[in-house]
């Protein structure tokens, strides 16, 4: 998986549409191996995003959870830690 693709269920405050719309670009690069599509292509790219947008918007809408919402900034916290681990920086 993209690594570069952030979960979005269960946040406080809830995801926006710009974080849906930017995962759901990176998921349609990803597959089509491509950052910027050619022209020829473009229309089919834009496409698949708004597509892939809508439908990872409607499945965090209709997930359920018991747990507590997560806090974006310990989550961030803890992102940053892993990677100072992982990288030495």
């Amino acid at each position: 998986m993209c690594r570069n693709i952030r979960p979005l269920a269960n946040f406080e405050p809830p995801t926006t549409d710009d974080e849906i719309q930017a995962a759901a670009l990176q998921y349609v690069r990803k597959i089509s191996g491509t950052t910027k599509p050619s022209r020829a292509n473009a229309e089919a790219f834009d496409r698949a995003v708004a597509e892939v947008a809508a439908a990872s918007a409607r499945l965090l809408e209709a997930l359920v959870t018991t747990a507590p919402p997560k806090d974006r900034e310990v989550e961030a916290a803890k992102a940053r830690e892993r990677a100072a681990l992982r990288y030495g920086t």
